[in-house]
């Protein structure tokens, strides 16, 4: 059954994102690996490089999307989740130098000989298992949303006040890892990697693969993302964002649906992060930056809020953007053309660009928006010698992408 919804989920749209992710993850491998650098088509490993980053931002923006855009949780404070992700697989590559370093110790990391720390500290213990760090990148993060969304989602914190005080966790996060007795290398973090299982990060290969990886996990974050979208639970998340206190008069429990939302949005923003300290080469405090966080919801609106591909979208258009434009004479004005940009689709496109592509690209207006006697022609079946196919109400729509809140704001069920 699940496996069953997993598959069906994506809509038309949805299934040529995931065929290009799928395409990009086996094709651009083989252009940067099959291929002499002198070839027209090879891909340099700096492009692979950049680009698998831009994928780990894609999954950041998808794991917002779930949260703002079919819940109504403006999250400031997501690049956190997407940090404390980065910081536990850091914590393992750093383990993996051993005695390799500045230094050459073969347990204490560098930064922590060059304090005099005596030995290594107890939450340090365990990372130079892969596993053990895979679990890490997961648990921590979920456990943090878990019980800040416990407390806050049961306090009945919502609005501009829950988003302010998600942007006062990252920063507080921020405070606490600046500091060197923290234990996470201070200002400075951690970098200087090595290897991943026992493969040089640097190697183009390893650069291929983490690629490859970041491709297929957000293809994997899209559907597990759409297959909650499209659940009963879904359906329940999309009337809290309409119409919360309707929702909970009717007998749903709001803070549960909040919770597990939220937590499952934290874990793929890990996930984002654990895939990003390879590629990059270096996670530091800056990544919980408030400012961050606040990027990532432009990413979203712009390409598209409420539409899974859209996020993903965004956030490659607009990282693209950024690398282009910071690089030139237009670098002291990438801040100022960025908040334009987010007033300017906030006004104009506040169905995003994805809203915009999917407007033009209909033809035919939604089965709402039909004259009365369409739509009862269309229930009475199709016309004498016609087929089903014909009628106007047999359009193959995707059901969780077209559906609305009834007045309840909750999905009626089929008569």
């Amino acid at each position: 059954m699940i496996t069953r919804r997993l598959l069906e989920a994506p809509d038309g749209g949805g299934r040529i994102f995931l065929a290009i992710l799928l395409g990009l993850a086996v094709l651009v491998p083989v252009l940067n690996l099959a291929l002499p650098p002198s070839s027209p088509l090879h891909v340099p490993t700096s492009t692979v490089a950049l680009w698998g980053k831009y994928l780990c931002y894609a999954l950041l923006a998808l794991s917002l999307d779930l949260v703002w855009g079919y819940c109504g949780i403006l999250s400031l404070g997501h690049g956190a989740f997407f940090a404390l992700g980065g910081y536990a697989m850091g914590m393992y590559l750093m383990r993996q130098i051993g005695s390799r370093g500045v230094y050459a110790h073969p347990v204490l990391p560098d930064f922590m000989v060059f304090l005099n720390w005596p030995e290594l500290p107890f939450y340090w213990w365990g990372f130079n298992w892969f596993p053990y760090a895979l679990l890490m990148v997961f648990l921590v993060p979920g456990a943090l949303a878990f019980v800040f969304g416990w407390f806050a989602f049961r306090s009945r914190v919502t609005g501009v006040y829950l988003s302010i005080i998600t942007q006062a966790l990252t920063y507080a996060l921020m405070l606490g890892f600046f500091r060197n007795n923290f234990g996470f290398g201070g200002n400075n973090g951690l970098t200087d990697f090595k290897d991943i299982l026992g493969f040089n990060v640097q190697a183009a290969p390893t650069r291929a693969a983490l690629f490859a990886l970041s491709a297929l996990a957000l293809a994997a974050g899209y559907l597990v993302a759409q297959a909650v979208v499209c659940s009963k639970a879904g359906k329940v998340l999309i009337a809290l964002r309409d119409e919360e206190s309707r929702t909970r008069f009717l007998g749903y429990r709001v803070e549960n649906y909040k919770t597990f939302v939220f937590t499952l949005s934290a874990a793929m923003a890990a996930l984002a992060g654990a895939l990003y300290v390879p590629q990059v080469g270096i996670i530091n405090p800056s990544e919980f930056a408030p400012a961050n966080s606040i990027e990532v919801v432009i990413w979203v609106a712009v390409g598209g809020r409420g539409s899974l591909v859209g996020a993903a979208l965004g956030a490659l258009l607009v990282n693209y953007a950024k690398t282009t434009f910071t690089t030139g004479l237009l670098a002291p004005y990438w801040l100022f053309a960025l908040g334009g940009l987010f007033v300017l689709v906030t006004i104009f496109l506040p169905k995003g660009i994805l809203g915009l592509l999917s407007k033009r690209a209909l033809a035919v207006p939604p089965a709402a928006d039909w004259p009365a006697p369409r739509l009862q022609a269309a229930a009475n079946g199709p016309p004498a010698g016609g087929s089903a196919a014909g009628a106007p109400g047999a359009m193959n729509r995707d059901a969780c992408a077209t559906a609305r809140p009834s007045a309840t704001g909750l999905p009626q069920p089929a008569e």
